[in-house]
């Protein structure tokens, strides 16, 4: 059996076309081997760098941009460098790469910035859960949790004192609990973000909670947690694609290559690329 994923395996699972893929091939951000028939062949590894181009395609980047990008963070990298700890984010109309969560430069001209949303720690591209938006309401939770979504991009640690507040107003608050984790996992306060998920978690279950715990588990070198926090998102809510496509690569990881096969499939099925 030949080893690894063929073009039209990659380019069915990630839905990204053959065009796309082969710019990405020659940019040099992905280097596949050849098959008996000198047909390409990619690893999984691969499949997680092509991930987080297709992240970027769907945050709206030009292709153009994509590609230069990736380029220049390719030649900037060491010829071997690990993903682990590494990021490839959208912020705004900018590509942005973060190294071990702390700092955060553009490869396009090296610049350092402060933000991000869109990750891909540990080698695996994981979307966050999306940030809650505040239904119509005058309560005095809903109002500090409107005043955290305003204070998110120009002052994050005030966005977590007014997140704060809503818990405390409502310590069951899903918006406050999903906003406030990512918050503090954005900012490297790992410890704190892990237990307002699982203080959240003691109110009831839910999908997005269990991933974002699930990432975060992750950057904690917490596999098995983390696997079993995906299984346990994947109960909660069965369409949460990037659950199968993470827990897919720590399948692979430990040789479970039937389980990481079918949760490709799943991811596959769910993101319409059949």
């Amino acid at each position: 059996m030949t080893e690894g994923y063929s073009l039209r395996e990659v380019g069915k699972l990630l839905g990204l076309s053959r065009s796309i893929l082969g710019r990405l091939i020659d940019a040099g951000f992905v280097s596949p081997t050849r098959g008996p028939r000198r047909e390409y062949r990619f690893t999984f590894r691969d499949l997680v760098l092509l991930r987080a181009a297709q992240g970027l395609t769907e945050a709206k980047i030009p292709s153009s941009r994509i590609l230069r990008s990736l380029r220049r963070l390719r030649a900037q990298l060491p010829q071997q460098a690990p993903l682990a700890g590494l990021r490839i984010e959208a912020v705004g109309d900018a590509v942005v790469v973060s190294e071990a969560g702390q700092t955060q430069w553009r490869p396009d001209d090296g610049q350092y910035v402060m933000q991000f949303q869109v990750a891909a720690p540990g080698g695996r591209l994981a979307f966050f859960g999306p940030a809650e938006e505040p239904v119509c309401s005058s309560s005095a939770e809903d109002s500090a949790f409107e005043q955290g979504l305003a204070l998110e991009r120009t002052s994050p640690d005030e966005a977590v004192e007014a997140y704060r507040r809503v818990l405390k107003l409502d310590a069951a608050h899903r918006g406050a609990c999903v906003n406030l984790g990512r918050l503090l996992h954005e900012r490297g306060r790992m410890q704190d973000a892990e237990t307002v998920y699982r203080e959240a978690l003691a109110h009831g279950t839910d999908g997005t909670l269990l991933f974002n715990l699930a990432v975060l588990l992750e950057d904690l070198h917490r596999a098995d947690e983390a696997a079993d926090a995906y299984r346990a998102a994947l109960v909660a809510a069965p369409d949460l694609a990037d659950a199968h496509f993470n827990l897919a690569r720590l399948c692979e990881a430990r040789g479970l290559k039937q389980d990481a096969v079918r949760h490709l499939s799943a991811f596959r099925k769910l993101t319409g690329s059949r």
